[in-house]
């Protein structure tokens, strides 16, 4: 088809052309980076924690009062949590990942101060939490029972620097210290405090979204206590056994001494999705307001042509008695739109382009990957040329008499 007397016409009403491509243009913009959150949310949002969370439970406590001896109490909570029926594991730790908080350090190959160091998470376990998380170890071997230690008798030591703890790290940390080799056997240094690997699990991500790379963290043997920081971390048999093993848990603990407080006690899962009920939150309001802005760009784009079908009646009307068929009448508001949509949509790219600049500086948001924009254009190509048909094929119907005696 001759675009020719479309761009003619399109010429003579500049207004509405222009607010047609304003409109095409910014939709282009905001859906594109629209998108793009709402994918990094939601990949965001399944981010594999490396641990079998579908089975894990956490309870913390808090006491009242002075503790007198929280290690012992510790020790006699893990006993019965691990004697409940249904309870595969049970250990303490210091944080878990999809939390609010986090323990941090950083840690470098050499203990000179200015050596380049990583940041990664300080995890705190004591016995069987490697198992009980259920983590995959990939290289060397788990904490031997000898190595825990309490982490009141590590509060007590002088010097640190002596102590050589082994260290498990993940997957993420092990490559990046050590690119050119196992890290099984190295060591590595927390300040001038010496670590040795002896294992490398596959992953353990951080507690909280704060760091690029929420992939690096560090297991020490340092046994906590609920009194200092610990929570206790239960692994079912089963998954449908959490809700009954739970209940259980909580009896015991509150046998064991009535006179603490529980402030935490749920699922693994449970706690994920309490983490993640912004983003959820985020990603619905972003797929409303995309879905909004495809309804006002589709029905301006209806106002507009059905508006453009009045005007041009007796053009119409002329075009149809001269022998231009309903097909071809159609088709000429299709590429019309077409015509719009595509420079609105060359528009939009630049656009969403600057928007994405825009986001990246003040949100840190990643770059806005070139597929997104392709996935905009044929989106907004599409609702044009499902917008524009219903007005197009009235025209086309209209009777070439009906047309020239209404003008």
């Amino acid at each position: 088809m001759d675009i020719r007397p479309i761009l003619s016409t399109l010429t003579r009403h500049k207004t509405a052309a222009a607010l047609i491509v304003l409109e095409i243009a910014l939709s282009c913009a905001i859906i594109c980076n629209a998108l793009f959150i709402v994918s990094q949310r939601i990949d965001t949002m399944n981010m594999p924690s490396g641990m079998d969370d579908n089975r894990l439970i956490e309870i913390a406590l808090s006491g009242i009062g002075k503790q007198v001896d929280a290690d012992a109490r510790t020790a006699e909570d893990l006993a019965s949590l691990r004697g409940i029926a249904g309870v595969e594991k049970a250990a303490i730790v210091n944080q878990l990942p999809f939390q609010n908080g986090s323990w941090n350090s950083g840690f470098a190959v050499t203990p000179d101060p200015d050596a380049q160091s990583i940041n990664a998470a300080q995890y705190m376990v004591g016995e069987e939490s490697v198992a009980t998380m259920g983590l995959k170890l990939i290289a060397g071997r788990d904490f031997h029972a000898d190595e825990y230690k309490s982490s009141a008798l590590l509060e007590e030591e002088q010097d640190l620097s002596a102590l050589r703890s082994p260290v498990i790290v993940t997957q993420s940390v092990a490559k990046h210290l050590f690119p050119d080799g196992s890290a099984v056997g190295k060591t590595i240094y927390m300040a001038n405090v010496p670590l040795t690997i002896i294992g490398v699990v596959e992953a353990l991500v951080r507690p909280n979204m704060q760091s690029n790379d929420r992939t690096r963290s560090v297991m020490f043997p340092i046994r906590m206590n609920f009194s200092n920081g610990g929570s206790f971390l239960i692994r079912t048999s089963e998954p449908g056994r959490r809700d009954e093993v739970l209940k259980q848990a909580l009896a015991a603990l509150d046998k064991n001494d009535p006179n603490r407080l529980t402030w935490r006690k749920m699922t693994f899962e449970q706690g994920r999705a309490e983490f993640f009920a912004d983003d959820r939150d985020m990603v619905g309001l972003l797929l409303i307001v995309s879905v909004l802005l495809l309804l006002v760009t589709a029905l301006g784009i209806i106002g507009l042509a059905s508006f453009w079908v009045q005007q041009r009646t007796k053009q119409i009307g002329i075009r149809r008695a001269l022998g231009a068929t309903r097909g071809q009448i159609l088709r000429y508001f299709q590429t019309e739109n077409f015509l719009l949509a595509g420079i609105g949509i060359v528009v939009g790219m630049l656009l969403a382009y600057l928007l994405n600049q825009w986001l990246m500086g003040r949100y840190e948001l990643p770059r806005l990957p070139l597929l997104y924009l392709p996935i905009g254009a044929v989106l907004l190509w599409m609702l044009g040329q499902i917008a524009v048909f219903g007005p197009a094929r009235k025209a086309a119907a209209i009777p070439p008499a009906v047309a020239t005696r209404s003008a």
